[in-house]
């Protein structure tokens, strides 16, 4: 079975998937149409980054990106892992207790673990990358509300008890801009700027 999946990354949410008995560019076209449509992203600058497989290479995926406004973006040739994002989420699907032993009876089986998976990865699964919220509060900007009480209950727990901390509390604020694969500055280049 191929399970098929839209990502946001700034969130970890996973907006949109779909379990099929084939790999198409026409199946992952549609999943990315559904996907733009019960997100409302149209008009919205955004870049599919997805492996270099054949469904999202195809003419017919190609032309609804350029349709949706989509940008489209590869994994770079030979590296198989330039996405952490997805890989994150993979491991944590992999690590779950009840991660089937076996290949699944059924189409409909498929399915219906996925989408037990990602609903509890969604809703219930604090994850460490966002602080410890869910992809589901961080898409809907309820993290910004959860984090800052956290704060203040960690300040008040310092005040009361000062010699229990080393340093400073954690930080509990998240970055407003996520990348991907950002540029990295060569060393001579921060030598010139200075």
């Amino acid at each position: 079975y191929y399970w098929y999946m839209v990502l946001d990354i700034f969130s970890r949410k996973v907006v949109g998937h779909e379990v099929h008995v084939a790999e198409s560019a026409e199946l992952a076209s549609r999943l990315m149409r559904r996907t733009s449509l019960a997100e409302g992203l149209a008009g919205r600058p955004l870049v599919l980054h997805s492996d270099n497989g054949s469904a999202m290479k195809g003419a017919t995926m190609l032309a609804t990106l350029e349709q949706l406004g989509v940008a489209p973006s590869f994994s770079r040739p030979r590296v198989s892992n330039d996405n952490a994002y997805a890989e994150s989420l993979f491991k944590t699907c992999k690590y779950r207790p009840d991660y089937p032993n076996k290949p699944f009876g059924s189409l409909e089986e498929a399915q219906a673990w996925t989408q037990k998976f990602v609903r509890w990865y969604n809703h219930d699964h604090k994850h460490s990358g966002l602080k410890f919220v869910t992809p589901a509060q961080r898409h809907c900007g309820q993290d910004a509300a959860i984090l800052k009480l956290r704060e203040q209950v960690y300040h008040e727990a310092r005040k009361r008890n000062p010699q229990r901390w080393s340093q400073g509390t954690r930080n509990w604020e998240l970055d407003d801009q996520v990348w991907l694969n950002p540029e990295r500055i060569r060393p001579e280049a921060l030598q010139q700027a200075a």
